[in-house]
Parts: structure tokens; C-alpha cells; sequence
């Protein structure tokens, strides 16, 4: 979905790849329970984070298995998932279906345009589920596109847009841990605003297409000013989730956070100066060797 949410496997054991993964294939397998096989095509790292966030906060209990699926049909893959998994297939698929829109709107896809269509009666019953996260990633979507098409280059503005969109999606329930939630959603949403506006600038710029950082990008320093606002804002997230009582997961959630949200970037810098670039590992999916489901109280 937006791509920049990821783990660093490298600086993961095994078994803890693994635990990830299988998070990865519960979230697929939510998708699909209520979307079919487009839902599926919508899974990503960032919403898997989200259900392990939650998950380790909250502490449902969890479904864990392995089964074969039409991606893998021979080989089982492990999964796990609980009612954080359910709502973060929710906030995906939400997140998703507005994507879509964006996308046939700003490409005239016909494509997007059905993909859309299809999430259309899946969303709508999300929608009542969730009316706040509903209008929240609706209301800031609107004004970052009525804000890029007045050609406002105010980075700090539209990333702060986005910002509210992610932190009202991180917010599962309004108890105590909301205001940490929603700040490490709103530090992750800027984040990736920003991300999304440098990796695409000459894209942008050839396709004359809107991006927030051409009056910026005549400085002197661009790169640097750039660096520095991405970890000033992955600051903000870290301090927001270390106040939360996080125990579960916690060390995956911290190579996410300490380490996974820069493979991208890291990856960028690599081809822009003649390197190899990202080398495309997904973390999606494991084997497993055993079959019964089993439920974790």
C-alpha cells in the first residue's frame, strides 16, 4: 500500500522471521475472508505492523495454523491472527479502496478504477464498523488533494495531512494508549508522506505532476534538510511507542521501527549513486510443517 513500513529480516533470527511472517499470512488470510482474492492484493508490510503494534498492546488471543492457499497451494505456509489482525485487514482494506481511487482519478486507470469497484461493498461495511477511522482517512485524503491541487508546496502541512490520516487508523480503541497511538501513527503518516514526495520527485517533475518539495529542492542542502525531517519524524514515532506497555513482539516492532522504515530509503541513496538498489525480499509467507489450528487464550 504504501510500501515504506517494512522489517529489516537481516537483523532478525530465524525463528523471529518467521513469527513475522506469519503475522504477514494471517493479515492475507483476513483479506481474503473478506474481500475474496482482490482483498489480497492489498496486503502490506504496514498494515502487518499495525496488527503486531496492537496485538502486543492489547494481548488478544491468537489463531495460529498452517494451510495451503491458491498463492501457495503446495506448500503450507504458518499463520497466526487475532482480533488486531481483523482490524488491521479492516484499516488495510479502507486504506486500500481509497488508494484505488486516488490512482484512477490521478492515472485514469481503468483498472484502479475496478479494483476500487470491487472493494466498494466490502468498504461500505467497514465504514459502519468504523465511522471515526472511516471519516478520519476520508477527511485528510480531501484536503490533501484539494491542497495539491492548488500547487501548495507546504511539505510540513500535507505531511501532517497524512499524519492524521494514519494516526486515526492506529487508533483502535479510545482508551489511555490512544494519544500514543495516534502520535505514532501521525510521526509513521508524515514519514511516508515524505518518503513518497522524495522517492517520486523526478518522476514527478517529469510528468509535471504535483510534488511538495520543488521549492525545496533548489536548496543548496536539499538531501540533508530532507534526512533530517525523516528522523525527526521516525523520532516522534519511537518516543510515542516506547511510552506504550509493549512486551509481545516488541523486538519485532522495534526492527521496524529502529531499522525497517529505512530499507527504502536506503535503497534509493544505493541506486542514485550507481548502486544495486533494493534487492525485492518479501517477507510474506512461511512453511510449516504442521497442520492443526490451535487457539492461544
Amino acid at each position: 500500500m504504501f510500501g515504506y513500513i517494512d522489517i529489516a529480516p537481516d537483523k532478525l533470527e530465524e525463528e523471529r522471521r518467521k513469527r513475522y511472517k506469519a503475522c504477514y499470512c494471517g493479515l492475507c488470510r483476513a483479506l481474503k475472508d473478506r474481500a475474496g482474492a482482490v482483498g489480497r492484493l492489498t496486503l502490506s508490510n504496514d498494515m502487518t505492523f499495525l496488527s503486531l503494534l496492537l496485538g502486543s498492546l492489547y494481548e488478544p488471543g491468537e489463531t495460529s495454523g498452517c494451510a495451503a492457499c491458491l498463492i501457495h497451494p503446495v506448500r503450507r505456509r504458518a499463520y497466526a491472527r487475532s482480533a488486531a489482525t481483523e482490524y488491521a485487514a479492516d484499516m488495510n482494506l479502507l486504506l486500500a479502496y481509497y488508494k484505488c481511487l486516488d490512482n484512477a482519478r490521478d492515472e485514469n486507470s481503468p483498472a484502479q478504477a475496478r479494483m476500487a469497484k470491487r472493494l466498494e461493498g466490502t468498504v461500505e461495511e467497514i465504514r459502519a464498523r468504523y465511522p471515526r477511522q472511516a471519516e478520519g482517512v476520508w477527511k485528510a485524503l480531501e484536503a490533501i488533494r484539494a491542497a495539491e491541487e492548488a500547487d501548495r508546496q507546504d511539505a510540513d502541512s500535507l505531511s501532517g495531512l497524512c499524519g492524521q490520516m494514519l494516526g486515526s487508523v492506529f487508533v483502535w480503541k479510545e482508551d489511555s494508549f490512544a494519544p500514543f497511538l495516534y502520535g505514532a501513527g501521525h510521526a509513521l503518516g508524515q514519514f511516508i508522506y515524505l518518503m513518497d514526495a522524495w522517492e517520486d520527485y523526478d518522476a514527478d517533475l517529469k510528468k509535471g505532476r504535483f510534488n511538495p518539495l520543488k521549492a525545496l529542492h533548489a536548496q543548496a542542502d536539499y538531501e540533508e534538510v530532507v534526512q533530517d525531517a525523516l528522523t525527526v519524524m521516525m523520532g516522534r514515532a519511537n518516543e510515542a511507542l516506547e511510552m506504550l506497555p509493549l512486551e509481545k513482539d516488541v523486538d519485532l516492532i522495534r526492527n521496524v521501527i529502529y531499522d525497517g522504515v529505512w530499507n527504502r530509503y536506503s535503497a534509493i541513496l544505493s541506486r542514485r549513486k550507481g548502486g544495486p538498489g533494493d534487492s525485492g525480499e518479501n517477507a510474506g509467507g512461511e512453511d510449516c510443517a504442521a497442520g492443526q489450528d490451535k487457539e492461544e487464550a
